[in-house]
């Protein structure tokens, strides 16, 4: 079996730590480098249920595309929700490895996932620069009302669900793909030209803005489920790479819901 050192060597191969946001926190969390790994779990956040499902799987390495610790900290304490993640890792012998705004750029990352997920097919990164969100067609074109009825049928189920601005029997053909927050993109999503915008957190002045400035539609789904299709792809990307190496790990992907949101009561707007 591998080592952790020569499973996170392969994972800092698909997604290069120098490529994250100067901003971001990625990287191996914690983990002895010389311990074996057997099994792989991926999720999106490393919260206490992701932990006590590794544990519950005998998994010796999470994965997840959220930092632990974003921000810096002073103390890994156990009286602290973050701590406890710590210390149940490291009393269980877990490693914990992140691949966020590095996933996110990645050729084939996040928003490859998305569109994956979505059955679009990807012309090219929204943001050329830095490789950031995917143009994509939708084949056949379909109402913008369909494809978001698409969004909410082929991403994961969340309280949230979809939400949706413009007019809804407006003609999609083509569109970009976010995953997580992308209201910062609005100026790269006009500057393609596409007639819609799949991604998540949609602030009320930037999409009040977005669509006064314009037809473009908006699709706005969970952050989390935006970023749950990634988990597949990072998954079997290790298993891919468990062939080749011929270690025989056993990956697998975490379908508990840790989105945040856990109830969604209507406020009587109109469908």
């Amino acid at each position: 079996m591998p080592r952790l050192s020569e499973v996170i060597a392969e994972l800092d191969a698909l997604w290069p730590p120098e490529r994250a946001e100067q901003w971001d926190a990625v990287g191996t969390v914690c983990g002895d480098p010389d311990a074996e790994v057997t099994r792989v779990l991926f999720a999106v956040d490393p919260v206490r249920e992701i932990a006590d499902e590794a544990l519950a799987l005998g998994a010796d390495l999470i994965v997840t595309h959220h930092p632990l610790y974003l921000r810096g900290t002073t103390t890994v304490a156990a009286g602290h929700f973050k701590g406890r993640v710590v210390h149940t890792l490291i009393r269980n012998d877990i490693a914990l490895h992140v691949a966020h705004t590095n996933a996110d750029t990645a050729d084939p990352g996040v928003s490859d996932a998305l569109a994956g997920a979505l059955g679009l097919r990807v012309t090219g990164p929204l943001v050329p620069e830095n490789g950031l969100g995917r143009i994509c067609e939708v084949d056949p074109p379909e109402t913008l009302r369909a494809f978001a009825a698409r969004a909410a049928e082929r991403l994961p189920a969340t309280a949230q669900g979809i939400r949706v601005a413009g007019d809804l029997d407006a003609t999609v053909r083509t569109v970009a793909v976010s995953g997580g927050s992308g209201d910062s993109l609005f100026d790269a999503v006009r500057a393609a030209g596409v007639d819609a915008f799949l991604t998540a957190d949609l602030r009320h002045h930037p999409a009040s803005e977005a669509t006064q400035h314009s037809p473009l539609g908006l699709v706005d789904a969970a952050h989390w489920a935006t970023e749950w299709p990634w988990c597949e792809l990072a998954a079997s990307q290790l298993d891919e790479i468990s062939d080749r190496h011929g270690w025989d790990l056993r990956v697998h992907v975490s379908k508990t819901v840790t989105d945040p949101w856990s109830h969604h009561s209507s406020s009587g707007a109109p469908n």
